[in-house]
């Protein structure tokens, strides 16, 4: 049986920290903004932050739904997406800026999207 009220939660937690990289990538026009000044290394080390902060819960949420809830969503590299948490984790020092910035760009928006329609989807 799920518990609802706490996938609901891991999900708004995924949902806040999307946003917060989302907020924190505004200032970042191309990769070098984050290795070029410490203002931009501060930037990445906060952005990794939430970046290891979404891979963790989605890794919960895999466990708490016994890996069903996510894989209705297809549209999201589910296992990437929590394996860039493994990266940052384990590899920090070898994090490459340029992977940061793709992530940022290319693949936070539409997992922001993808966790709200869950979101929606589990309200109803």
């Amino acid at each position: 049986m799920r518990d609802n009220e706490l996938i609901l939660e891991i999900l708004h937690q995924i949902q806040e920290s999307a946003q917060k990289v989302i907020q924190r990538f505004q200032i970042i026009s191309k990769p070098n903004d984050f290795t070029d000044t410490s203002n931009g290394v501060e930037k990445m080390d906060a952005i990794c932050m939430m970046l290891i902060v979404i891979g963790e819960s989605l890794k919960k949420l895999d466990k708490l739904t016994d890996n069903d809830l996510l894989s209705k969503y297809p549209d999201i590299d589910w296992k990437k997406a929590k394996g860039m948490r493994d990266i940052i984790t384990h590899h920090y020092a070898d994090i490459n800026a340029d992977t940061v910035f793709f992530t940022c760009k290319r693949k936070i928006p539409d997992l922001l999207v993808t966790i709200q329609k869950i979101i929606n989807d589990l309200k109803v």
